[in-house]
């Protein structure tokens, strides 16, 4: 046993959450595991959730979220189910299908909700586009291929002066237009609820399990983004792998109080599922944990206690930060959460210990901090960290229903699925030359994982990075990106945001760093508003990295683990570029492209670089 194992000297509050031994197999040179708990009947749609919901619990708020003034606008189980009748109909009449379905361009909203149900109902697949890709990029590039993929018979924007530059060059001609405002060009959300349901309900009787639900695009971190269908079958069956694993979830109807973006299979078909299959309540955060926006999380965090609280790491580390100087945050927070979850990217260890430290002080009790692995393409959860580890980069067990294969390619082995939860194929895309399932129909996921211990495989895996981005030295010492990255970024925290591995085909290892700005300015003790470069250079900054570049390479094992240089970068990763996705990912070998002058530099002997800080080889 190691002190990462949960429960070591340290008490839980009470939860309830299953763990099955899983079943290990090595087929020559792959493992296989299972779990051996089976995976129990689901609901053939997962609209059945909602029509149940309105009948066994019709007053039960299904989601809220706040309006211009504050309050909150809430929607009931029963009030949701008629709204969505109304749009359902709407989109019927208006001449939607499988071959030209809903396009959203907007955040989450209650009209996007009602939106995603109405469609659902009438068994037209809804495509929940970035927001990003019309509000933030200059090329409309990704939403242009998007439109291209969907061919859309309706598109939905909240507000049409903030999106008409994004529409007038990506949307169809021929495609309808509805807004939350009547315009010249569009017809008024209200207008689609003033629809009398005449066909609806025979329609709905008619989908099955294998009814595409919705369309998700993936991020596009090495590609343009592909079109992942996603069905019944997936969503009901995923759901219902998470309920075995968590049943807390039916013991007590979750409230959640959520920002993660519904164009993602986190915020959109985990977190939302989570509410709508158990009976539970979502409350829409319109913070995020970025500049400016992450009070408006901690006001809500202040008046709604969530029974379960999902964030992506930067969240869970300003979260931290706040519940230890905000007692009235600390009381509304902990008074009923029983499960923390992180998903998007990995914890770092620093994080982890510190959001421990401040449950433990003010709760006088540690909280399952819970992830595991999945992607849009599982819809999304394949495996959790059910097992006795407690610590980052474990990403545990498989659930219930879900197959898990360990496959060596380039030296680490491949994680891929297979179960009911995973897609059949990707929507319009040719895939030739692409290996997305394996001879026995597994999913090929591109992450690498190992056993956290060879000699016990039943306490789980370890995330062991991506395999594309792992390269090699100009010696052919293989460096594996992924662990090298989350060392990094843990020893780096709270100054480094993420980092990118360098050295493909030279003889050492490199870093490019993006800095937290804010954080770096206030460590070096320097006023608002110096400039970025400045920052960069000032000694107390170069002291820190120097120092940092010692602490990476305590565990530095060869030249293939060992960081000889490192520089800050000035500017932030690109969405027009492809360096980095709209959920914040790194796109290691985008940022190598675009950045190429930069990392000759850093190699340059003696560089003059002011950014660069470098070390003696190993």
């Amino acid at each position: 046993m190691t002190s990462a194992e949960a429960g070591i000297g340290a008490r839980y509050r009470d939860v309830a959450v299953t763990t099955a031994t899983p079943e290990i197999v090595k087929k020559g040179s792959a493992w296989y595991l299972r779990s051996t708990e089976a995976l129990q009947a689901f609901p053939l749609r997962l609209t059945d959730r909602l029509v149940s919901g309105a009948q066994a619990h019709p007053d039960r708020i299904l989601v809220a979220r706040r309006d211009e003034h504050g309050a909150w606008i809430k929607i009931t189980y029963a009030d949701m189910l008629r709204r969505a009748r109304a749009i359902g109909q709407a989109l019927l009449d208006l001449g939607l299908s499988p071959e030209r379905p809903l396009a959203i361009l907007s955040g989450n909203s209650l009209e996007h909700l009602q939106l995603s149900f109405g469609a659902m109902l009438a068994g037209i697949p809804f495509a929940p586009l970035s927001p990003a890709y019309s509000l933030i990029s200059s090329d409309f590039g990704k939403l242009r291929h998007m439109m291209e993929r969907l061919r859309p018979g309706l598109v939905y924007a909240d507000d049409f002066d903030t999106y008409s530059r994004a529409i007038e060059a990506t949307v169809p001609i021929d495609a309808k237009l509805v807004t939350n405002q009547t315009s010249h060009r569009s017809m008024s959300f209200n207008a689609l609820l003033a629809h009398t349901p005449t066909n609806i309900d025979a329609v709905s009787a008619k989908i099955d399990a294998d009814t595409i639900v919705k369309i998700l695009f993936t991020s596009g971190s090495t590609k343009l983004p592909k079109a992942v269908p996603t069905t019944h079958r997936m969503l009901c069956s995923n759901q219902q792998m998470l309920l075995q694993t968590f049943p807390e979830f039916a013991k007590e109807p979750p409230v959640l109080v959520d920002w993660l973006p519904w164009n993602h299979t986190y915020g959109g078909s985990h977190n939302v599922g989570i509410a709508l299959y158990n009976g539970g309540t979502l409350y829409i955060d319109d913070g995020k944990p970025v500049g400016g926006k992450f009070e408006e999380t901690l006001r809500n965090l202040r008046e709604i206690s969530p029974t379960a609280y999902f964030n992506v790491p930067k969240g869970w580390e300003e979260l931290a930060i706040a519940l230890e100087t905000d007692e009235v945050l600390r009381q509304r927070f902990f008074a009923r959460v029983k499960l923390y979850f992180f998903g998007g990217a990995g914890l770092s260890q620093a994080a982890w210990n510190r959001l421990e430290r401040v449950t433990e002080r003010y709760c006088g009790e540690r909280i399952r901090i819970m992830s595991g692995l999945g992607m849009t393409e599982t819809s999304p959860s394949c495996l959790f960290t059910t097992g006795s580890i407690a610590r980052a980069g474990y990403i545990g067990l498989p659930a219930p229903g879900c197959e898990t294969k360990l496959a060596p390619v380039d030296g680490k082995f491949e994680v891929r699925f297979r179960g009911p939860n995973v897609m059949a194929g990707y929507w319009r895309h040719d895939t030739i030359g692409e290996q997305v399932f394996d001879e026995e129909g597994f999913y090929c996921s591109g992450d690498a994982a190992t056993f956290v211990d060879p000699e016990r495989p039943e306490i789980g895996l370890q995330f062991d990075g991506r395999i594309t981005e792992d390269f090699k030295l100009s010696s052919g010492t293989f460096v594996s990106v992924g662990p090298l990255r989350a060392r990094a970024v843990s020893e780096g925290a709270p100054y480094v945001q993420d980092v990118v591995v360098t050295g493909i085909n030279r003889g050492e290892v490199g870093l490019l760093i993006f800095p937290r700005i804010d954080d770096c300015r206030r460590y070096a003790q320097l006023p608002p508003g110096t400039e970025v470069k400045n920052i960069l250079t000032a000694e107390p900054l170069r002291a820190f990295f120097s120092d940092f570049l010692t602490r990476v390479n305590l565990q530095a094992t060869g030249g293939a683990t060992f960081v000889a240089r490192l520089l800050l970068l000035e500017t932030p990763p690109s969405l027009d570029l492809g360096e980095i996705t709209d959920k914040g990912s790194i796109n290691q070998r985008a940022v190598q492209q675009h950045r190429e002058a930069l990392i000759e530099a850093m190699y340059a002997p003696d560089s003059d670089h002011p950014h660069v800080i470098a070390k003696c080889s190993k």
